[in-house]
Order: structure tokens, then sequence, then C-alpha cells
């Protein structure tokens, strides 16, 4: 049910001389078939996950080149995929979110970067960082210095993602080493242009396979030979990465025509860069600046001669390097003073030690930069106004708008099958007291916030149950560990299940199981009901926890608000010791909707029958009270202004955007509320039988108007 690329990948096949027209994951795309890729793999994940999806919808053009497509389940296992490239000359790319996933692949990377490559060897990482993340905030800097892996960082425009994709895999080959290219969330959906080039086969692929295979002893990560593979990464890996960045000029250079202070940045940040001295008047829209820049896409290792001469001769230069601990900053430090060269490198201070380096925060950054260092040939209190105007239009803002609105915390569809759960969690509370709730990655994270403030514990993906192992034999009562059907298949099965069955742990596990990966864009899983082909995967969940040895487990459903109590009553009261596993089956809303939605249409367009349930609320029965909001949260629910002039307070209100899934009424009967709730069933195309049923009712309420005048 995920997101379909199948026009856009069209463009896939355009050969040489072609222009290229789209955006930067489309682009990524492309360049791995250019590369002569053999296999591809990954495991979704903001801002990336989209990648997966071009692949799936390009599956025939990956078959015609032999390209293979994985699948993988975690981000382990997608970077373990990588290891084909260790013994044979395969190229092969990966993708997860990172630093999350880079997280999980550590082990499987720890040992690649270890053993070295003859393939090159690429991970395509989507760096979430900043304000639009949905993650803790770190870089993917760390993890390539720790192993000593290559970090390409290029600019946002599809020509220098294109070349440095196709150089990625070069640099692979040239030093043995893998290779990470970080995309942050613009450049992932940057649109441009770019000069296409034919796609190629791997030396060796799924059509034209290896006859032999390759042992060698120095690529296996034991003593001794991980004593030799660590000597081999410093004199030989090194130094073959800096002559290849240096020869390749991968680093973009940008000269200008103030002499005493230049700006280096990262590759990912140029945009950024350049549209902050726009605004200080000190470049045109062209990309002509008067300030030399030197744009960093290969972010580690750096090349020492080219920092060192690019500072020379300069009094200072800023460095634009986002997120913290500054590594770069440090870096060029030491760099220049090794070189004897006494350049002040200018970074934290005038820029902020964390946070997202928008066009606005890089502005304020170069201001200060201006500032303390009052170059020659910039007017700097012209330069700087475009702060003091911005600072102006914001209180000027700030005091039209008045109070600030009340801040609206992300949360469940409309419609979410998980968001009956958590109702009936909260409302059970009243009757057995609150219990520590630990929670997951995906969706019912929401849970976490407003209106239902259920969650106390977010330990990582498939990690719900795990993290409640040290809580639960030191807590009063059982306690609630929530797993996602996509942690289940990550690694909550191994992780959650098997480690809380093999320590024969007494809690409540609720599995919340709607059909696909659906925070990501409903990516496929092993449970879906069918797999990318339209067939049966043949997975269950339920199957695989009684296998494992779980004795008490139950399927809930999910909008029947009653009977997930009864269960989960039944689960936290219950005599006996041992896990108790509740499974909530029911189908992501937005999935079902999209699915259906050519089905109805189908039948409408054949003049057959097709029924649409609808929910209201009575005006006159409602007092008001909310109850029904707050202990739902669903986005179709709303106030208005009460009909009854007589009466001050707001009603509740149903919108549009309902989808008919019945929470509100199911929440209010549960929670023993007011009956203002009601269902219509909107019928197109009626039979017979529902024209006479329509009929009747008419005449019917028709009568008991008549007598009740």
């Amino acid at each position: 049910m995920e997101r379909s690329f199948s026009k856009e990948v069209k463009q896939l096949r355009l050969g040489q001389g072609d222009t290229f027209h789209g955006e930067g994951i489309l682009a990524v795309t492309k360049a791995l078939l250019q590369s002569g890729v053999s296999y591809v793999g990954g495991y979704q994940g903001a801002p990336i996950s989209h990648l997966m999806d071009v692949l799936v919808d390009a599956e025939d053009l990956l078959s015609e080149l032999g390209v293979h497509l994985e699948t993988s389940t975690s981000e382990a296992a997608a970077a373990a995929m990588l290891g084909a490239s260790i013994n044979y000359p395969l190229r092969g790319a990966v993708t997860w979110k990172s630093t999350v996933g880079t997280n999980v692949a550590s082990d499987a990377l720890s040992n690649l970067a270890s053993a070295g490559v003859t393939g090159g060897a690429l991970m395509i990482l989507g760096e979430d960082y900043g304000e639009g993340s949905s993650i803790l905030q770190e870089r993917t800097h760390a993890f390539a210095t720790k192993s000593q892996m290559w970090l390409l960082d290029p600019r946002p425009d599809l020509e220098t993602i294109v070349h440095m994709v196709e150089k990625g895999f070069e640099l692979s080959e040239a030093s043995n080493t893998p290779v990470m290219l970080e995309l942050r969330i613009r450049a992932c959906h940057v649109h441009g242009a770019f000069e296409a080039s034919d796609n190629k086969a791997g030396l060796h692929n799924r059509n034209q396979v290896i006859e032999e295979p390759s042992h060698d002893f120095g690529r296996i990560t034991l003593p001794p030979s991980t004593y030799e593979q660590e000597k081999h990464k410093i004199n030989v890996r090194m130094p073959e990465a800096i002559r290849f960045i240096r020869e390749n000029q991968l680093n973009d250079h940008f000269d200008g025509d103030i002499d005493d202070v230049g700006i280096i940045c990262q590759g990912g940040l140029y945009n950024a860069t350049l549209r902050a001295l726009v605004q200080a008047g000190l470049a045109d829209a062209s990309g002509n600046s008067r300030i030399p820049i030197l744009a960093l896409n290969v972010t580690y290792p750096l090349v020492a001669d080219e920092i060192s001469d690019f500072c020379a001769g300069k009094s200072a230069i800023l460095m634009v390097e986002e997120g913290q601990p500054d590594y770069l900053e440090e870096a060029i430090n030491v760099i220049l003073r090794k070189a004897d060269l006494q350049t002040k490198v200018i970074g934290k201070g005038p820029l902020p030690m964390a946070g997202e380096y928008t066009a606005e925060v890089v502005l304020r950054g170069l201001a200060a930069f201006l500032d303390q260092t009052q170059p020659n040939g910039v007017d700097v209190k012209e330069a700087t106004a475009p702060v003091r105007d911005l600072d102006q239009h914001k209180a000027r803002a700030a005091k039209l708008l008045g109070e600030l609105l009340p801040a609206r915390p992300p949360t469940f569809c409309t419609g979410c099958p998980e968001r009956p759960l958590f109702s009936a969690i909260r409302i059970l509370e009243k009757e057995l007291g609150p219990t520590h709730v630990s929670c997951d990655i995906g969706c019912h994270t929401f849970s976490t916030l407003p209106p239902f403030n259920l969650g106390n514990t977010v330990l990582g993906y498939g990690l719900g149950l795990a993290s409640a192992a040290g809580v639960a034999p030191n807590f009063g009562k059982r306690v609630i560990s929530v797993m996602g059907d996509g942690g289940f298949w990550h690694n909550g099965v191994t992780n959650g299940v098997g480690s809380a069955l093999f320590n024969k742990a007494d809690g409540v596990l609720m599995v919340v199981k709607n059909g696909y990966t659906s925070a990501t864009g409903w990516q496929y899983l092993p449970s879906t009901m069918r797999s990318r082909a339209g067939r049966s995967t043949g997975s269950s969940i339920e199957a695989v926890i009684k296998s494992m040895g779980a004795r008490w487990l139950r399927k809930i459903p999910n909008y029947r608000v009653g009977s997930v109590m009864k269960s989960l009553r039944k689960a936290l009261t219950g005599q006996d010791k041992g896990l108790r596993v509740l499974v909530a089956d029911s189908e992501c809303q937005l999935a079902r909707q999209r699915r259906i939605r050519p089905e109805i249409a189908a039948r409408l367009q054949n003049g057959q029958r097709d029924v649409r349930t609808r929910f209201g609320v009575d005006e006159e029965t409602c007092t008001g009270d909310r109850a029904c909001i707050r202990l739902s949260g669903c986005p179709s629910l709303t106030i208005k202004a009460n009909p009854d002039p007589l009466r001050d307070d707001p009603v509740t209100t149903i919108l549009d955007s309902c989808v008919g899934c019945g929470l509100c009424g199911e929440v209010t009967h549960a929670a023993v509320l007011c009956p203002s709730f009601y269902k219509v069933d909107i019928v197109r195309n009626p039979n017979i039988w529902d024209r006479f049923k329509d009929g009747l009712h008419r005449r019917l309420l028709g009568d008991t108007a008549k007598a009740g005048a």
C-alpha cells in the first residue's frame, strides 16, 4: 500500500544525452543504475523511506539489469548484505534512516569496515536531524570516524548528488572501504535536472552469476587478521581515499573577491549558506559569492592540504557545521595548527551548538562572524542589516498576531485502529489505577502525547517489551508493553518476546497489528495480508509467538472498546504468572481507505449498491462536556457554537473527514458517557428493500411528529 512512483520511475530508463527531471530520491536511484549496482537493500525510515518505494516500483527495470532488490526486515539485515562486496567485485547499495538505523546496523558495519571491500559498497542514509526530525538528535559523523568509513555530504542539487553517488562507488573500490552518503530531508526532496547516462549492468549480477567462491582469511574478522586490517586502514585505505578525493576534486571551491575571510561548510548546508550570503548582499542568486566558499562534499576524511591551502592568507574562516559535537571545527583547527597557520576558525559561538541550520540561523551566524572579523571590502553595517530587519518584522508580526495559538501535538490519523487501544487503557485506569506503560517506536508512540499521555519510556524500535524488563519485577502491578507489527519483525520477536519468555517475565504485551509499516508510508511486512506480488505472505505474528512458548494469547477487535477493556482487564489481573499477549488486529484506516476507494468507485459505476457509515452528534442531547474528545482525540471530532440560544457552551460535532470507524460512540458507551452519538448508513444505488425501508421510516417518523404535535 506504499505510495506508487510508477510514473516517475519511467525516467529511470533515460540514457546518454537525455535530461532527467525529478526529485532527489529519483536522482539517487538513477545514479545507482548508472553505476552498475548488482544488489540493493534497505529498511524504510524518514527522510529516506521512499527510496525503497521507488526501487519496488522499478523492479521490472532492476530485473532487466540483473539487480537484486531485498526488502530487509531491519537495518542490521541490510548492512549485512554488503558482505557480498567483501570478497567479490559486486557493487552494492543499502539505505536506512540514520542515526537510529545506523545504531541498529552497527555490528555488521564494524565488521564490514574492518574487513574492507573489493566491490564498491555504498550506504545511503537519511540524516534525520533538525526541526523536521522524528528521532533523537545525533549525527552520522561520529560513526564514520569511529569505524573509519568515508562520509559524503553532497550539495543539495541533483548534478552533485548523482556525481557523488557514482564517485562514492569509485572511492569505495579505490580505498577498499565502505562509504556513507548522507541526505537531509531537503536534499531528498529537492527538485532539479541533470544529464543522464546509460544504465549499466554490474560486472556480476543475477543474470551473470559468479561461478567460483572466494576465500581470503585476511578478510575474516578474527585475530590475527583484525590486527592487520587495522594497520591497513591507516597505512593504505586512508591515504588512498585522500588521494582519490584530491585527484577527483570531490569538494567544491567557489572563489570570491574578499581575500581575508572565507567559509567552509558541509556540502549539505551549502544552499542555506548561499541563501544567507544572498540576504546579506554578499552573493547573487546564481551562486556567485564575494566570500570564498569551500563546500565539503566529503566530510570524512578531510584533505589536510586542501584545507590549509584554502585558509592560507585569511585572518578567519566561518565553519558552518550543523549539530554537535563540532567534529569538523576541531579537526580543521588541528590541521591549521600543524600547518603553522594562524587563521582563526570561528564556528560554534556565532552559530548555535545544536539545532538545524536553516537559512535564518546561518544568516544570524554570518552577521555575528562579520561583526567579529570586520573583513576588508565588506560594509558590515549594510551586510548585517537583514538581521535587524528580521527582528523588527518578527516583533511586528507578534504584536499583530497577539497571543500564540495553543500547541497542537501530533496525533493518530482519523479512524486509526490504534487509538481505541489507548482509549481503553485510559478508561480502565479509573477502575484499576494507572500502571507503567513501556512504549515503542511507531505510530503508537503518539499515545505518549495528549490526550492519552500514556507511555513512560521509549527506548527503540521493537524494544517496548525489552525496556520493561527492569521495571516489571520492581513494580507493584503488571506493566503494559506496546509493540507494533513493524517493531515485532524488526527485532521485537527476539529481543522482546524471546527474552521475556526465556526469563519468565510476568507482564502484558500489546502487539499493535495494523498490517504495514505505517509510520513510514505503508511498506509491506512479513505479516501483511499479501506480498508485493499479490500473494499471501503466510507469516503470522500469533503463530510465531505461540511457537515460542507463550501460553496466554488473545486476539482483540480494536474498535470494540468494551471488548478491549475486558481482555486487558483479564491480562492485568489474572492470577497465573507469565507473559500475557494481546494482539490488536485491524488494518491501518488510511491504507484501507486507499485500498477500497477504487473498489467503491467501480461498484458505483456499475450501478451496484454501496453503504457508507457515518456518525453524528445530536446537538440537543450533547451537554458540551467533551469527554468524548478527551478520551479519543479523533481529529474529526471538534466543537461548534451551540445552536440553542439559551445555552452558552459549544457542542461537539463531527467533520466530513470521518471514516465511520465508530470509536467516538464506542468510547462514550464504554465510559458510560452521554448518548448523543448516532450512526447513519448512507446507501448509494439502493435496492428495492432499501427504498421500502426508507419509505417506511419516513412514514413512521411523520406519524410520530403528528402525534407529538
